[in-house]
Parts: structure tokens; sequence; C-alpha cells
């Protein structure tokens, strides 16, 4: 619940409502709005436990309304989503990543609330198979699985709104992290070097990805928050490419030993993206210099703290 003593206190820089608020990245979004002076409510599937927490089904137009009506928000950050793209019921992708954000957008009308900045995380899994050299957010967008689909589509079914939110949309391209779920790709590499296990199995090693820290996606969309961004759809990336095989070696390096690897054909998916490379020169253009975090440190972070966890 939150009661009126729960609303920012003098000094505060503003309440933001935060779905998606205890995923891996709502975690270290709330420390780094909470750490600016910000009053962070966490918007949660679950139980709410803390006085800062609410329960939120962003499926149901009811429950969002109440939320909106009590929270009264300044800000709405909005991470919540099916992020997993080999998730088993398509269904989902839909009703959650594009009718629940519709039912927040609606519900924040029905309150007459008049935000400061509406933030959408969206996907850079829109762009597909893009493999022309860095992406800008001009490249034409070519989804090829449910979850790039439904993001895309909450992406133009949000600019709707855009003559009556400040809405900007941000597509983050890969980023990995301390507490990232095991079944996403850099925390399983991690996870066989700190078991010290003899072999892995992967897919295609020659893939390339633009991986980012979480840390340093928090303290963007923080700097989204507050600049004048609104109508914008922002890469959040890093720009540097990195192919598995040069992930693994970087473990390698790191825990001091070699891993056999071996390549596993289920796991070479047939709709793969093979390059994903974004431009982040709107993000900086936007919010300066986000001192990007070297993958090595990033994996160095994950190693010590065990497991990614």
């Amino acid at each position: 619940m939150v009661s009126p003593s729960d609303k920012p206190s003098a000094g505060s820089r503003g309440c933001v409502l935060l779905t998606g608020a205890n995923g891996f990245t709502g975690k270290y979004v709330r420390a780094e709005l909470e750490a600016a002076g910000y009053t962070v409510v966490g918007a949660l599937v679950g139980a709410a436990r803390g006085p800062h927490e609410v329960t939120l089904d962003i499926t149901s137009p009811d429950n969002c309304r109440r939320v909106m009506e009590k929270v009264r928000p300044d800000y709405l950050v909005h991470l919540a989503a099916i992020s997993f793209v080999q998730h088993a019921d398509a269904d989902a992708f839909y009703r959650v990543n594009v009718i629940g954000t519709i039912n927040l957008l609606q519900a924040m009308a029905d309150a007459q609330l008049a935000p400061e900045r509406v933030l959408i995380a969206s996907s850079a899994n829109v762009y597909g198979n893009a493999t022309a050299g860095v992406i800008s957010e001009s490249q034409p967008p070519q989804p090829v699985n449910h979850y790039a689909v439904s993001k895309l589509a909450m992406e133009f079914m949000v600019k709707t709104w855009s003559d009556r939110l400040p809405v900007v949309i941000t597509r983050p391209f890969n980023y990995t992290g301390v507490g990232q779920e095991p079944h996403f790709l850099v925390p399983k590499i991690v996870s066989h070097f700190v078991q010290r296990a003899p072999v892995i199995e992967l897919g295609n090693l020659d893939v390339e990805r633009d991986f980012s820290d979480v840390r340093m996606v928090a303290r963007a969309y923080r700097g989204l928050l507050e600049n004048d961004c609104a109508g914008q759809t922002v890469n959040v990336c890093s720009g540097r490419p990195y192919s598995l095989r040069s992930i693994v070696s970087m473990m390698q390096e790191i825990a001091g030993y070699e891993i056999e690897v071996r390549v596993n054909p289920a796991f070479v998916r047939q709709s793969e993206v093979k390059t994903l490379v974004g431009s982040p020169d709107k993000l900086r253009a936007l919010v300066g210099d986000l001192n990007v975090f070297p993958l090595d440190e990033t994996l160095r972070w994950m190693h010590a703290a065990g497991l990614g966890h």
C-alpha cells in the first residue's frame, strides 16, 4: 500500500512508478533513481511487501487505474514485460507487452495525470537481422520472432499517445550483470566458469552482440527521465560488438583455465539475429557520456559474485 506519507517528501525529485521493479533491470533502476533523490514505488506482480510497493497486474485495466489513482506518479518507468525470446506462450507476448502497456497509459489518462516523463522499454530485437553496420534508430524494423513483433506493435500503440503523454521509447540492446537469470547467455557462460565446468554447450559462436552493463542501462534510463526527449525513440547500447567466441575467451582469461566449447545444433535458432550492434550517438546527445563499462570488467564483476547472482 502507498499511503500519503509515502508520497515524495520535501527535497525529493519526484515519485517514479516503476513496473518490473523486482526484475533484473528493475532492481538496478530503482537503486539508481533512489540514489539520485527520487521516491520510487515498485509495481510488482506478486504481493506488495514494503511501504513503497504496490501489486500491479498490467493485464487488468481496473487494477492499472486503481494503482495510478493511489500512487499518482510524476514519472512512469515501464520495464515489466515477457522478455525471454524463447518463452513458450506466444499469446502472452501480446497480452503483456502490448495490451498491458496500453492499459497503463489509459490508466494514466483516466487518472488525469500530467507526468514529467513516461519511459517505455522496447527492445533492439525489433531491428531483426539488420546487418548493415552499426544500427541507428532510423533503421527500418524487421522483427523475426514473437517477442520482437510484440515490442514493435507496442511501440506503434505507444506513439498514438505521444500527443497526450511525454513518452520516450528505449530500444536496449543486450546487457548483463550480477543477478541476471542463468537462462540468459552471459550468465550461463559465467556460471560454467564459476563452477569450473570442463565443457560448455553453446550455439553459433560467431553471433555478434552489443553487450552493455546493466548499471550503465540504469544510468541511461535516469538520464532520459531528466532530459528533454519526449517523442523520441532511443537506442541504449555501447556500440561495441562482441562474439560469443570472444566472451568465452575473456572468461578463460578471468577464470584461469580453458573450457571445451561444443556447438549444440539445438541452440542454433533458425531465426537467429546474426549481428546486432547499436549506435549510441542519439543516447549520448541526449544524456551525455555514460562511462560505458568494458565487457571484461562486467564479466569480472559477475565472476567474483559467483554464478552471476
